[in-house]
């Protein structure tokens, strides 16, 4: 047991039910955070699950966690509810979503259901202003470059180690220029920006996922969370199940007002706001492997890349982006990290 579990332990203990508690380690994300299990006993006997989460001061800010989570809650979106907090040494007593991850449990039976519930909590998320006591950062030219700059600096000369010329560059800010201005055009919405199956959890009984990992959230494109759920970095589907998938959220989010969009403009939206992400998550990756040592992702770059390939082949305007990412990036790719999974093939 580190020091930090140790201290988490002390701080949890003196909460009544918790006397005697004992922090089981549950899972780390992408960040510093960590998650651990305890139980409260209750007068009759019983037990009932809480998450701590370990957030060090130093590394994460829990303030934008628990002004989001706090609005969310009482607006009815299923996100943990607050038990206790200590900002000072990084903890919060949360309530416990359980442990099956929509990616872990997507059957051929159940896939049609989670995802139509979990574009129906999107549509909720969408609509609710910003907290009161935190106003949500807009998603704005500066934020959508820096993101898009993780491809080049970490995946292709970091990772890849490939040497940049002017051509290059050229074509990368061209392209960056064409995904922003499209990224920039669309509706404003609450956006969670990690929308996908790695942050939502299967409850069964409730009909709603669990909703985690929302501290990120900004004012932003209408399609970005939709784009993180269907063009998932961790699974792929057949077209025709994204294109019904996304027909159901557009006509829903019209509906709201949310926009004003027909098919194939929104189409549209998406398939340029993907090709965002997935530069700036393919980066993520890359950087997760060489500065914090978690190798376990560099396997989702080969379909995260392949993600741009089939975007980027739709659009007459990134025709060399297109070929350059086939011809010089792609097979780099293979080489050093594995092939791309396809995409047209159901994954379960």
């Amino acid at each position: 047991m580190d020091t930090r579990q140790q201290s988490l332990t002390r701080w949890v203990r003196q909460f009544s039910g918790f006397e005697h508690a004992e922090a089981e380690p549950v899972s780390g994300d992408a960040s510093f955070r960590r998650y651990f299990r305890v139980w409260r006993r209750q007068q009759n006997g019983e037990q009932t699950p809480f998450i701590i989460m370990d957030a060090p001061p130093e590394h994460e800010d829990c303030v934008p966690f628990l002004a989001i989570a706090r609005h969310w809650h009482r607006h009815g979106v299923a996100v943990p509810a607050i038990e206790a907090e200590d900002l000072e040494q990084g903890f919060l007593l949360l309530e416990d979503f359980g442990d099956q991850l929509m990616l872990a449990g997507l059957t051929e039976d159940n896939a049609e259901a989670l995802y139509r519930e979990a574009l129906d909590e999107l549509v909720a998320i969408q609509q609710l202003p910003s907290p009161p006591d935190y106003p949500l950062p807009p998603y704005d030219t500066a934020l959508l470059d820096r993101e898009m700059a993780l491809f080049p600096d970490w995946l292709l000369e970091r990772h890849l180690g490939m040497e940049l010329d002017n051509g290059a560059r050229c074509l990368l800010d061209t392209t960056f220029a064409f995904l922003r201005e499209s990224a920039l055009a669309q509706p404003e919405v609450t956006v969670h920006r990690d929308y996908h199956s790695r942050n939502l959890l299967i409850r069964p009984g409730t009909g709603r996922p669990g909703v985690i990992d929302f501290q990120d959230a900004v004012r932003g494109p209408v399609t970005y969370d939709a784009v993180s759920l269907l063009k998932d970095c961790y699974v792929s589907w057949p077209e025709e199940h994204v294109s019904r998938w996304l027909e159901t959220f557009r006509q829903a989010t019209l509906e709201k007002g949310l926009h004003h969009a027909d098919p194939d403009t929104f189409r549209q939206w998406f398939e340029l706001m993907g090709m965002q992400r997935h530069l700036k998550a393919a980066g993520i990756f890359a950087r997760l492997a060489i500065r914090d040592g978690k190798q376990g992702y560099l396997g989702d770059i080969p379909r995260t890349v392949n993600y741009l390939i089939r975007a980027s082949a739709r659009q007459p305007a990134l025709r060399h982006f297109h070929e350059w990412l086939t011809d010089t990036v792609m097979p780099l790719i293979e080489e050093k990290i594995g092939p791309a999974p396809a995409l047209e093939e159901t994954p379960l």
